[in-house]
């Protein structure tokens, strides 16, 4: 059995689900989830409620 003389080329897709991709929605979700946690703090009402979806009272 004979071996090939190149190696394919295996780069990374651009699109789909991918270490990169995953990682940057993960990341992307936790500076998403901090920020809505940082608005509750400050303004004391929910993520909701401030941005005028649903009046909590």
């Amino acid at each position: 059995m004979t071996e090939p003389t190149e190696t394919p080329d295996l780069s990374d897709p651009k699109f789909g689900f991918n270490s990169y991709a995953e990682r940057l929605n993960g990341r992307a979700a936790m500076i998403g989830f901090l920020i809505a946690v940082v608005i509750e703090f400050v303004t004391g009402q929910g993520l909701l409620d401030w941005l005028g979806i649903i009046n909590v009272t």
